[in-house]
């Protein structure tokens, strides 16, 4: 049996697919390209489907041809492209993710793990958010991410599809790209580390919660081995660190002296990232299923430059 990562030769599913392999697990990418410097290191160790996830009959082919019994549904089209794109982020985020769980219905996948995002909470609501709280988005990520939440917990109760969700903040780690408008949680770090000027789009006092690559991916695996009978609902938020921007350069600049760092704010980035939740409450995952970080966010950043200067510094 195969672990399908939907995105899996992005950012988020080369690390995921990078453990599972460690795990000695099958591994399956579906992604729109073939290549990817993310998957250097593992390409000779996993499968690749060059799919698109708003083509029903490519999913269907993916999850069919390769005996999946779980899907890590990671591709998705980010906040920034899609405000340039809602039409192409409705294809992707909602249609591709309808696609994923009638062909998870269609061929019994045993799971479906699907990564959700601190994006789908909107202005006005209390700097510290639980799972309870009332979901108002205000960009068409955010909004294509709460429908595919609702979806999914309708496949698990029309179908009883084990849909399981990590409500993640912003992922930081070595390999993130420019994407989205939580990109500078990571290119503040990543880009003095190679000895970049890094001209930081969003203001000092900007806050996004933020987790480290190595425990988002421990999250999504730990949560897709949970007792179903420990669980209380479909969807949890996961808890990281919440630094303002400032506070991130700083931490930076311990561990970097010489690191360039200037800030330029573009009003639409702003405007998106003070429009999300300031901090993550996650204690129901603790509860339910023991999810605690392992990294405190001096050890994140530490640990971040030494390894992208060690694997990744020679493909930036």
């Amino acid at each position: 049996m195969s672990k399908l990562i939907t995105g899996g030769l992005g950012f988020v599913g080369s690390h995921l697919a990078r453990k599972l392999v460690e795990l000695n697990e099958d591994v399956v990418l579906f992604d729109l390209v073939s290549q990817s410097k993310l998957i250097e290191d593992i390409k000779d160790k996993v499968k690749i489907v060059r799919g698109d996830l708003s083509n029903w009959a490519q999913v269907l082919h993916g999850v069919k041809e390769y005996d999946v019994d779980c899907i890590y549904h990671a591709g998705a089209l980010l906040s920034a492209t899609a405000e340039e794109n809602p039409l192409a982020a409705y294809m992707v985020n909602a249609n591709g993710t309808f696609h994923v769980l009638e062909a998870a219905r269609l061929f019994d996948v045993k799971k479906v793990i699907y990564l959700s995002t601190a994006a789908t909470y909107g202005p006005g609501l209390p700097e510290r958010i639980s799972d309870d709280e009332v979901q108002k988005p205000t960009t068409m990520y955010g909004v294509t991410k709460v429908f595919c939440e609702r979806l999914g917990e309708y496949y698990h109760r029309k179908f009883g599809l084990n849909f399981r969700g990590a409500r993640l903040p912003s992922i930081i780690g070595p390999g993130r790209g420019g994407g989205g408008a939580s990109a500078y949680t990571s290119l503040i770090i990543q880009e003095p580390a190679a000895g970049r000027l890094y001209k930081v789009f969003v203001d000092e006092e900007a806050k996004t919660p933020i987790l480290y690559i190595k425990d988002a991916v421990q999250a999504l695996i730990q949560l897709e081995q949970a007792d179903e009978n420990s669980l209380k609902r479909r969807v949890y938020n996961i808890e990281g660190f919440a630094p303002t921007a400032i506070e991130l350069a700083n931490a930076v600049k311990k561990y970097i002296p010489d690191a360039r760092i200037e800030f330029h704010p573009i009003p639409e980035m702003v405007d998106i990232v003070h429009n999300w939740a300031q901090e993550i409450d996650g204690s129901c995952a603790r509860e339910d299923w023991g999810w605690e970080t392992r990294y405190t966010l001096d050890g994140m950043i530490e640990d971040f430059i030494e390894e992208f200067r060690e694997k990744y510094l020679h493909n930036s």
